[in-house]
Protein backbone atom coordinates (compact mmCIF):
# COMPACT_ATOMS: atom_id res chain seq x y z
CA UNK A 1 0.00 0.00 0.00
CA UNK A 2 2.64 2.30 1.13
CA UNK A 3 4.54 1.71 -2.38
CA UNK A 4 1.19 2.27 -4.19
CA UNK A 5 0.59 5.62 -2.23
CA UNK A 6 4.60 6.83 -3.62
CA UNK A 7 3.36 6.15 -7.00
CA UNK A 8 0.49 8.16 -6.61
CA UNK A 9 -1.69 5.72 -6.16
CA UNK A 10 -1.08 3.43 -8.78
CA UNK A 11 -1.19 -0.40 -8.06
CA UNK A 12 1.63 -2.07 -8.99
CA UNK A 13 1.24 -2.75 -12.30
CA UNK A 14 1.11 1.18 -12.82
CA UNK A 15 -2.21 0.91 -14.02
CA UNK A 16 -4.54 3.57 -11.96
CA UNK A 17 -7.87 1.31 -10.91
CA UNK A 18 -11.18 1.74 -12.39
CA UNK A 19 -13.88 3.35 -10.36
CA UNK A 20 -15.84 0.57 -11.77
CA UNK A 21 -14.01 -1.97 -9.09
CA UNK A 22 -15.99 -0.23 -6.25
CA UNK A 23 -19.49 -1.10 -8.14
CA UNK A 24 -18.77 -5.13 -7.22
CA UNK A 25 -17.36 -8.33 -8.58
CA UNK A 26 -20.32 -8.59 -10.80
CA UNK A 27 -20.95 -4.82 -12.28
CA UNK A 28 -17.77 -5.09 -14.22
CA UNK A 29 -17.48 -8.37 -15.94
CA UNK A 30 -21.38 -8.11 -17.12
CA UNK A 31 -20.66 -4.79 -18.44
CA UNK A 32 -17.46 -5.88 -20.11
CA UNK A 33 -19.10 -9.00 -21.42
CA UNK A 34 -22.56 -6.95 -23.03
CA UNK A 35 -20.60 -4.55 -24.22
CA UNK A 36 -18.31 -6.96 -26.32
CA UNK A 37 -21.51 -9.20 -27.77
CA UNK A 38 -23.29 -5.91 -28.59
CA UNK A 39 -20.20 -5.23 -29.98
CA UNK A 40 -19.47 -8.11 -32.27
CA UNK A 41 -23.07 -8.51 -33.30
CA UNK A 42 -23.21 -4.70 -34.51
CA UNK A 43 -20.57 -6.08 -37.39
CA UNK A 44 -23.61 -7.68 -38.66
CA UNK A 45 -25.24 -4.35 -39.08
CA UNK A 46 -21.78 -3.11 -41.80
CA UNK A 47 -23.99 -5.10 -44.45
CA UNK A 48 -26.65 -2.48 -44.48
CA UNK A 49 -24.20 0.53 -45.62
CA UNK A 50 -26.49 3.34 -42.78
CA UNK A 51 -24.38 5.02 -39.89
CA UNK A 52 -25.25 3.32 -36.67
CA UNK A 53 -27.36 6.58 -35.48
CA UNK A 54 -29.16 6.13 -38.60
CA UNK A 55 -30.24 2.89 -38.02
CA UNK A 56 -30.78 3.08 -34.63
CA UNK A 57 -33.39 5.74 -35.19
CA UNK A 58 -34.77 3.49 -37.89
CA UNK A 59 -34.93 0.69 -35.45
CA UNK A 60 -37.03 2.67 -33.23
CA UNK A 61 -39.45 3.39 -35.71
CA UNK A 62 -39.26 -0.29 -37.23
CA UNK A 63 -40.17 -2.04 -34.19
CA UNK A 64 -41.55 0.80 -31.76
CA UNK A 65 -44.02 2.37 -34.34
CA UNK A 66 -44.74 5.82 -36.11
CA UNK A 67 -43.97 8.48 -33.78
CA UNK A 68 -43.13 11.99 -33.41
CA UNK A 69 -39.93 13.84 -34.23
CA UNK A 70 -39.54 15.05 -30.74
CA UNK A 71 -40.07 11.66 -29.14
CA UNK A 72 -37.55 9.71 -31.17
CA UNK A 73 -34.96 12.29 -30.54
CA UNK A 74 -35.86 11.63 -26.57
CA UNK A 75 -36.05 7.80 -26.94
CA UNK A 76 -32.54 8.52 -28.79
CA UNK A 77 -31.15 10.79 -26.08
CA UNK A 78 -30.30 13.89 -28.84
CA UNK A 79 -31.94 16.85 -29.62
CA UNK A 80 -34.91 17.60 -31.48
CA UNK A 81 -32.19 19.79 -34.00
CA UNK A 82 -30.23 16.71 -34.23
CA UNK A 83 -32.90 14.54 -35.03
CA UNK A 84 -34.39 16.61 -37.46
CA UNK A 85 -31.35 16.69 -39.75
CA UNK A 86 -31.06 12.98 -39.63
CA UNK A 87 -35.01 12.39 -39.94
CA UNK A 88 -34.66 14.76 -43.06
CA UNK A 89 -31.83 12.28 -44.39
CA UNK A 90 -33.97 9.00 -43.83
CA UNK A 91 -36.62 11.05 -45.97
CA UNK A 92 -34.15 12.19 -49.11
CA UNK A 93 -33.14 8.55 -48.89
CA UNK A 94 -36.89 7.26 -48.82
CA UNK A 95 -36.49 5.62 -45.41
CA UNK A 96 -38.77 7.43 -43.65
CA UNK A 97 -41.82 9.66 -44.46
CA UNK A 98 -43.81 11.93 -42.67
CA UNK A 99 -47.13 12.71 -42.45
CA UNK A 100 -49.53 15.36 -40.48
CA UNK A 101 -50.46 13.71 -36.83
CA UNK A 102 -54.36 12.96 -36.52
CA UNK A 103 -54.45 14.21 -32.99
CA UNK A 104 -52.24 17.39 -33.83
CA UNK A 105 -52.06 18.77 -37.47
CA UNK A 106 -49.02 20.65 -36.20
CA UNK A 107 -47.04 17.85 -35.48
CA UNK A 108 -46.00 15.16 -38.02
CA UNK A 109 -45.69 11.63 -37.67
CA UNK A 110 -42.89 9.91 -38.67
CA UNK A 111 -42.72 5.86 -40.40
CA UNK A 112 -40.50 3.69 -41.66
CA UNK A 113 -40.76 2.52 -44.99
CA UNK A 114 -41.32 -0.46 -46.38
CA UNK A 115 -37.76 -0.68 -47.47
CA UNK A 116 -36.44 0.14 -44.03
CA UNK A 117 -38.60 -1.90 -42.33
CA UNK A 118 -37.11 -5.07 -44.76
CA UNK A 119 -33.73 -3.69 -43.97
CA UNK A 120 -34.20 -3.70 -40.37
CA UNK A 121 -35.83 -7.17 -40.15
CA UNK A 122 -32.92 -8.54 -42.73
CA UNK A 123 -30.40 -7.17 -40.19
CA UNK A 124 -32.33 -8.41 -37.38
CA UNK A 125 -31.85 -11.80 -38.80
CA UNK A 126 -28.16 -11.51 -39.51
CA UNK A 127 -27.64 -10.69 -36.24
CA UNK A 128 -29.66 -13.64 -34.78
CA UNK A 129 -28.06 -16.02 -37.20
CA UNK A 130 -24.55 -15.23 -35.59
CA UNK A 131 -25.77 -15.41 -32.58
CA UNK A 132 -27.42 -18.63 -32.65
CA UNK A 133 -24.40 -20.33 -34.79
CA UNK A 134 -22.19 -19.22 -31.91
CA UNK A 135 -24.82 -20.12 -28.93
CA UNK A 136 -24.85 -23.72 -31.15
CA UNK A 137 -20.96 -23.84 -30.80
CA UNK A 138 -21.30 -23.78 -26.73
CA UNK A 139 -22.14 -27.40 -24.94
CA UNK A 140 -25.61 -28.06 -23.68
CA UNK A 141 -24.40 -26.92 -20.21
CA UNK A 142 -23.72 -23.12 -21.45
CA UNK A 143 -26.78 -22.80 -23.44
CA UNK A 144 -28.77 -24.08 -20.45
CA UNK A 145 -27.28 -21.60 -17.80
CA UNK A 146 -27.51 -18.67 -20.28
CA UNK A 147 -31.22 -19.47 -21.19
CA UNK A 148 -31.93 -20.24 -17.18
CA UNK A 149 -30.15 -16.56 -16.48
CA UNK A 150 -32.63 -14.46 -19.24
CA UNK A 151 -35.55 -14.18 -16.56
CA UNK A 152 -32.86 -12.56 -14.50
CA UNK A 153 -31.50 -10.29 -17.22
CA UNK A 154 -34.45 -8.40 -17.69
CA UNK A 155 -35.40 -8.02 -14.30
CA UNK A 156 -31.98 -6.24 -14.15
CA UNK A 157 -33.07 -4.19 -17.30
CA UNK A 158 -36.22 -3.31 -15.41
CA UNK A 159 -34.30 -2.28 -12.52
CA UNK A 160 -32.10 -0.24 -14.59
CA UNK A 161 -35.10 1.70 -16.36
CA UNK A 162 -37.02 2.22 -13.00
CA UNK A 163 -34.46 2.88 -10.52
CA UNK A 164 -37.28 3.52 -7.78
CA UNK A 165 -39.67 0.29 -8.16
CA UNK A 166 -40.53 -1.18 -4.97
CA UNK A 167 -38.63 -4.07 -4.86
CA UNK A 168 -38.32 -7.75 -7.13
CA UNK A 169 -41.60 -7.79 -7.79
CA UNK A 170 -42.47 -4.02 -8.83
CA UNK A 171 -39.60 -5.27 -11.22
CA UNK A 172 -40.82 -8.43 -12.32
CA UNK A 173 -44.08 -6.99 -13.15
CA UNK A 174 -42.56 -4.65 -15.51
CA UNK A 175 -41.09 -7.12 -17.47
CA UNK A 176 -42.69 -9.15 -20.22
CA UNK A 177 -41.81 -12.92 -20.12
CA UNK A 178 -39.63 -14.24 -22.45
CA UNK A 179 -40.16 -17.73 -23.91
CA UNK A 180 -36.65 -19.75 -22.86
CA UNK A 181 -35.32 -22.47 -24.89
CA UNK A 182 -36.37 -25.62 -23.41
CA UNK A 183 -34.21 -29.37 -24.14
CA UNK A 184 -34.48 -30.09 -27.89
CA UNK A 185 -36.67 -33.43 -28.57
CA UNK A 186 -37.23 -34.55 -31.50
CA UNK A 187 -38.91 -31.70 -33.39
CA UNK A 188 -37.03 -28.59 -33.55
CA UNK A 189 -38.66 -25.57 -31.81
CA UNK A 190 -39.09 -21.90 -32.67
CA UNK A 191 -38.47 -19.41 -30.29
CA UNK A 192 -38.77 -15.15 -31.51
Amino acid sequence: MAAERARGGRPANGRTESPARAHGTLAEPLHRVVLHLLRTLRREDDESGLSPARLSALSVLVFGGPTTLGRLAQTEGVSAPTMSRLVAELEREGWVRGAPDPADARRRRLEASAAARRLLLAGRDRRLGALDAALRRLGATDRSRIARALPALQHLLAALDDPHADGPKAVARAVPRVATARPRTRARRRFD
